[in-house]
């Protein structure tokens, strides 16, 4: 009768001893398992600096021309000029934003820092009329403490000319989509609808590029040079053809 040891070597197919399994499999498996973590790292990190990289590039591309209804005769902006009445009377130290509006948390998602942010840095422009007169958009709109400098938003005014800054830490806006110019109402604490601006109500017609606009105002994105036209009431005049700085 064979043994129980004879048995085992015959169900090996030998009567060698057993196979020795590798002690270094596992560091091997550990390795791997590192290696395509890293891998995958690598394209996280690509796809989020891809998607900065289309979304910034989403706004600074140059919008069109002004349409066929803008004044012909350009407007040249000009930092520290005011555009219009200045019907909002803010004082040089004075915040803008009404008590409705930013006072230093976060609006939409839009928080309020102590510096100026450069990964997204374009300009916009936003012209006011009412009953066919023009009111200038006021200074200080987003800077919380203005002179003091307690906080800005990434979406704010430096002055009376117009000239909405969209300073953003991320091209990507925290709540998706786009920078709007609902986010620069919001943080105004102004109301911005078709039958209402600010503390002027009427109905709105609204004019991008030069080019008459009826969508949702509050979606209007906030590109690189472009100019919106609000103008509540009658008459709705020909909508400016801005001109910015060289190098703006």
């Amino acid at each position: 009768m064979s043994s129980r040891a004879d048995r085992r070597r015959h169900e090996r197919g030998g009567s060698g001893p057993p196979p020795r399994r590798d002690p270094m499999v596992p560091i091997y498996i550990g390795l791997a398992v590192i290696i395509v973590l890293i891998f995958a790292g690598f394209g996280i990190m690509s796809w989020i600096q891809n998607s900065q990289s289309a979304a910034q590039q989403s706004f600074v591309t140059s919008t069109p021309t002004p349409g066929p209804t803008a004044s012909r005769k350009p407007v040249v902006l000009e930092p520290t000029k005011t555009l219009g009445k200045d019907t909002f009377k803010i004082a040089l130290n004075e915040s803008a934003d009404l008590r409705s509006g930013g006072r230093g948390t976060a609006v939409d998602g839009v928080p309020c820092q102590s510096m100026e942010q450069a990964v997204l840095h374009v300009h916009a422009h936003l012209s006011l009329f009412v009953n066919g007169v023009q009111i200038a958009i006021p200074r200080n709109v987003g800077i919380v403490g203005a002179i003091t400098g307690v906080c800005l938003y990434w979406i704010h005014t430096h002055d009376n000319s117009g000239v909405i800054h969209l300073e953003a830490g991320s091209a990507i806006p925290p709540n998706g989509g786009n920078y709007t110019l609902g986010n620069f109402f919001d943080i105004w604490g102004e109301p911005l609808s078709r039958t209402q601006v600010g503390p002027f109500k009427g109905p709105v017609t609204t004019f991008i590029n030069g080019s008459q606009y009826n969508g949702d105002l509050a979606t209007i994105p906030l590109r690189a040079h472009q100019q919106i036209v609000l103008e509540v009431g009658k008459p709705v005049v020909p909508p400016p053809n801005y001109t910015f700085p060289p190098g703006d």
